[in-house]
């Protein structure tokens, strides 16, 4: 059975997949979600194999939300009225991109297309595309009440690990986050992010003083004048990564 979850801001474009779906034999709609931040807590709690995602939607679009999906992740079909967002789509290897208005034909050729891929499968793939993609990512989903905030790369301070939890600290502001550390560290492009220790992840360019210390560790002081430690065993690794050689 092939469990899905629907995500489209329209309800009228919700209720046409849904009876589309329905003569489906091995299909089962396991929900809707009207939003992105609605769609990532729906994935999270309901773990589908598919997600039916809309891309242009208020807060944080479709191609957000499958970037920022955790494991086990679902596979993806976009439906969308937009052409231009095709190219992002596959290279977060999307199994098809529908336009609308969707037809039957096409919603089952892309079920087919599940079908031949297994289960399982999806993790690795969309890992290994969102790793190719790291250097495009310049924004981050963080959670701000009962919804989703969209963070720009240029205010993100550090990323910190606090009692198991993921906190992002940017301009005057922190955020709780998703993803871990070991997951963002995996997304976000080396030339700009670095990680001093295993509880943290810095900005490179919110970097304004390393400090050496005894032993061979050191540590960094952040632009909001934040100090994080630099493990030993990150402390060269951190000087090349600015430039020191």
């Amino acid at each position: 059975m092939i469990r899905i979850l629907i995500v489209d801001d329209e309800e009228p474009a919700r209720v046409r997949l849904r009876e589309m779906l329905g003569p489906v034999m091995d299909v089962e709609v396991t929900g809707e979600a009207e939003s992105g931040s609605q769609a990532m807590r729906m994935a999270e709690e309901l773990k589908p194999d598919v997600l039916l995602l809309d891309i242009q939607m208020p807060g944080c679009s479709g191609i957000d939300v499958a970037a920022s999906l955790r494991e086990p992740r679902p596979y993806v079909i976009f439906c969308t009225a937009y052409e231009q967002h095709a190219v992002d789509a596959f290279e977060l290897n999307a199994v098809d991109y529908l336009l609308k208005p969707i037809s039957r034909v096409r919603l089952e050729k892309a079920l087919r297309r599940v079908r031949l891929r297994g289960t399982g499968a999806q993790g690795e793939a969309l890992d290994h595309a969102v790793r190719q993609q790291r250097a495009a990512v310049a924004r981050f989903l963080v959670r701000s009440g009962t919804h989703y905030l969209v963070v720009g790369e240029a205010e993100v301070i550090y990323f910190a690990s606090e009692d198991g939890l993921t906190r992002m600290v940017s301009e005057g502001t922190k955020y709780w986050m998703d993803p871990t550390l070991n997951e963002l560290e995996q997304r976000v492009d080396p030339g700009r992010f670095y990680r001093v220790s295993r509880a943290a992840i810095v900005n490179l360019n919110g970097v304004v003083e390393v400090r050496p210390q005894d032993g061979g560790s050191g540590e960094v002081v952040m632009r909001n004048g934040q100090r994080l430690e630099v493990s030993r065993r990150r402390w060269r690794g951190l000087l090349s990564a600015l430039g020191a050689g």
